[in-house]
């Protein structure tokens, strides 16, 4: 796994194959995704999925960086969420998956406002990740309640 994350950071791999089957480049998919549902990155969605990976994966600045920005490239070319869901499953338990569903819930609050495109998106990747819907729901409060303040 620190392998192919390892050259993910370092730009020493060049070959896009090898990136999908990382974890931390999943993760990243995932929650760019999400922020580009509603056809908009903003800032306040970049920092929360930035401080996210970095804090998932022990990051520097500049790895998260390279993460991020090689995680949109992955973004850009993948057709469909299998890949990334696939692997996470493989890589993550099940309170560690629960705790994806919760991040992608922090970037749909970040900037303010859920669109039914950011909802619908995380209903299906927590049904990919086999998620329950009740911890899905329980997520999604946990989430709103720090986007509200409350």
């Amino acid at each position: 796994m620190f392998d192919s994350l390892l050259r993910i950071l370092t730009g020493s791999d060049d070959a896009p194959p090898a990136e999908y089957s990382d974890p931390a480049f999943a993760l990243a998919v995932l929650l760019l995704e999400t922020a580009r549902s509603d056809d908009c990155v903003a800032d306040s969605e970049r920092r929360i999925i930035e401080r996210a990976l970095a804090r998932r994966f022990d990051l520097r600045p500049f790895e998260t960086a390279r993460l991020v920005d090689a995680a949109r490239q992955g973004a850009m070319r993948a057709t469909d969420l299998y890949n990334s869901t696939r692997v996470v499953v493989q890589n993550f338990s099940e309170q560690e998956r629960i705790g994806v569903v919760e991040m992608l819930w922090d970037v749909a609050y970040s900037d303010g406002e859920l669109t039914g495109d950011e909802d619908a998106l995380i209903r299906r990747v927590a049904g990919l990740l086999y998620v329950s819907d009740r911890d899905r729901g329980e997520a999604k409060r946990r989430a709103r309640e720090r986007a509200s303040g409350t």
